[in-house]
């Protein structure tokens, strides 16, 4: 059985939905601290024909606390402009916009629930099929750290396979997966590229491949990867 393991993020790029649709469960990574300044809840957009970074406002956000102990603010009638504006004349606009409204429009003011609620709202949309697990609710060490964690969750779900973002490559290493019956591996992105409104600017949010690729064009943009 194959498994990933990941935080969440706010409308992440397409590598993350590739990475879901490597494996057969899918684990949102609730109850790790928070990252200051990363990408959780932040992402960039096309605006102009340049990225535009896009915010999720949070209450006393902490490296100190977990993500599941982050609440939000209120954020929709802003963000829901911005993105409005940038992408009114894209082609799938009157298809996905409803979608991100929706999403943004949710009254639940969790961090990590409001984006758990986000990711299966695109997936729906994207009819990818997958098992999902909230790592908080997995009987597990939490005082394990890291790598450890990493397995301890694996083994806990019986994982034979245990897929990774490239980014991890220098985190994890394949004898300790090894040593406990578990392969590892990383998932490699083939270049991803579609029409734009001039030229293509790469590596935005999922909202932009949503508002220029119908469902089907987005299905086989997430197929263009290989493990490694």
């Amino acid at each position: 059985m194959k498994i990933a393991i990941m935080q969440p993020y706010l409308f992440p790029y397409i590598g993350y939905f590739q990475l879901i649709d490597a494996v057969d469960i899918f684990v949102i990574y609730d109850d790790v601290n928070y990252i200051k300044s990363g990408w959780i809840n932040r992402n960039f957009i096309l605006n102009q024909s340049k990225n535009l970074r896009i915010t999720l406002p949070l209450d006393e956000p902490s490296p100190n606390k977990l993500i599941n102990q982050i609440s939000i603010k209120d954020h929709s009638n802003k963000l829901l402009e911005t993105i409005r504006h940038s992408y009114a004349k894209a082609p799938c606009f009157h298809e996905a916009f409803p979608l991100i409204q929706r999403i943004l429009m949710h009254s639940e003011n969790n961090l990590a629930q409001f984006l758990t609620h986000q990711l299966k709202e695109v997936i729906d949309y994207l009819g990818i099929k997958i098992d999902w697990r909230i790592s908080s609710s997995i009987n597990k060490d939490n005082t394990l750290h890291g790598q450890e964690k990493v397995i301890a969750i694996c083994e806990e779900m019986g994982a034979t396979h245990y897929i990774n973002a490239i980014g991890g490559k220098e985190l994890y290493d394949y004898a300790s997966f090894e040593k406990r019956g578990i392969e590892l591996s990383f998932i490699q992105s083939e270049p991803v590229t579609y029409t734009q409104f001039t030229d293509f600017v790469p590596n935005l949010s999922i909202i932009d491949v949503l508002m220029f690729n119908t469902p089907s064009q987005i299905s086989k943009l997430i197929k263009n990867y290989h493990l490694i």
